[in-house]
């Protein structure tokens, strides 16, 4: 099985995924836009061949280049787990005549109108929204949905660019920072607890499944700095509260012709009990969250992940023993990290259950928190209860503070 894999160094899970490939009996053939020279070793170390394409957001380049140079060299699969490049992905795979999604159902997973629009004909609850490219779209959209109502690019990943509008005004100033977008949503403001579903298939069908739930919502997170924004995987999802997003989403795999792969979809549920479905890509989270399910089952994913693609089922999974909590911290102050306070004290209280703490340390300079989620560094921690990751992932929220100057 021969898989040629876009993008294998970056973002930072994907060196991860070409590893699962490797180890899963593949041989991995990487696509970039660095020389060879300067892909990481640990990246290196997995890969057959590499491509270099020098610019790789100009799809039509992309696709030419890599279908000239697949020709001849019996490829299998390709495949790209980074938002930006699943499109291309697709089109690689039709120009070659491969297996796997083709570049409309793709466009399903990436244009976030055109997936309300398959999604609500299938008679599932979607947002109110419009397709939007000028300003005056917008205020005519905003006039039909009301206020509240979200902003966001209709080919976004995460929550970049993306503005909760309360009033004509907050619109007005939306509008001004998002002129280098071309193409938004316009959607309805859904009120409600935040959750994720996210799976392995195969052929459409989830052989593998999680919830999460982010704490706060990642609109409020971020755009408010002095948070420690949380996710927190679900152990139980045989609970009443979990089953009816289960459903929206396998009802969204099938509204939308999912093929084999990752997908990570957002979900809500409002205090009446309602599910709304928010948005999916046919990629796996960021922000570290397939390192988070790995921890909640004891379990490779990364390598699941390419069995299902290489050949078309994963090994028999363990049991979901725990839930796992993710907190993002952010320093107070700016430049290099000088001290951190409280994380010797929850070491030594809660040492045993903190599976990776990657906080940045004195001396190393801080990130920008508006441009990641991991902003200054995380903690991974897991309980086998609900209440005891919550109260870990409070507490470190709380206590643990990182100081910059």
């Amino acid at each position: 099985m021969r898989v040629l894999f876009i993008a294998p160094a970056y973002p930072a899970e994907m060196p991860e995924f070409v590893r699962g490939l490797a180890e899963v009996g593949a041989t991995v053939i990487g696509v970039g836009d660095s020389p060879v020279q300067a892909v990481p070793q640990s990246v290196r170390r997995y890969l057959s061949d590499y491509l270099q394409v020098p610019k790789m957001f100009d799809e039509d380049d992309l696709v030419r280049r890599v279908v000239e140079w697949a020709r001849p060299r019996n490829i299998d699969r390709v495949e790209a787990l980074w938002e930006p490049l699943v499109i291309a992905a697709a089109r690689i795979r039709e120009v070659l005549n491969m297996p796997g999604m083709s570049a409309d159902t793709v466009r399903g997973f990436r244009d976030k109108q055109l997936m309300k629009e398959r999604i609500r004909a299938a008679g599932l609850r979607v947002p109110h929204s419009a397709r939007v490219r000028t300003a005056a779209d917008a205020w005519a959209a905003a006039e039909r949905i009301g206020f509240p109502l979200i902003l966001k690019p209709i080919a976004g990943a995460g929550s970049a660019d993306t503005h909760r509008c309360n009033t004509p005004a907050e619109l007005e100033a939306a509008l001004r920072t998002m002129r280098h977008v071309t193409e938004a949503s316009c959607e309805e403001f859904v009120d409600g607890e935040e959750f994720t579903y996210d799976t392995i298939c195969v052929g459409g069908r989830p052989v593998y499944e999680n919830v999460a739930q982010y704490l706060p919502r990642p609109l409020i997170a971020r755009t408010n700095e002095w948070i420690s924004p949380v996710i927190i995987t679900v152990r139980n999802l045989d609970q009443p509260a979990i089953r009816p997003g289960l459903a929206l989403g396998r009802g969204v795999l099938d509204a939308l012709g999912m093929g084999t792969g990752f997908t990570h979809m957002e979900w809500y549920r409002k205090s009446n009990g309602e599910v709304v479905f928010g948005e999916i890509g046919c990629r796996p989270g960021g922000a570290r969250l397939v390192d988070q399910m790995n921890f909640t089952s004891d379990v490779d994913l990364f390598a699941e992940w390419a069995r299902a693609v290489c050949w078309g089922h994963v090994a028999p999974l363990p049991e979901r023993a725990y839930n796992t909590a993710i907190i993002f911290k952010r320093a107070q102050g700016r430049g290099q990290i000088r001290h951190i306070t409280g994380l010797k004290a929850y070491l030594k209280r809660h040492g045993s259950a903190v599976m990776v703490d990657a906080l940045l340390r004195p001396g190393q300079t801080r990130r920008d928190w508006t441009q990641t989620l991991v902003s200054d560094g995380y903690l991974i921690v897991r309980h086998p209860s609900w209440d005891g990751a919550k109260q870990m992932a409070d507490e470190a929220a709380r206590h643990i503070a990182l100081f910059a100057g």
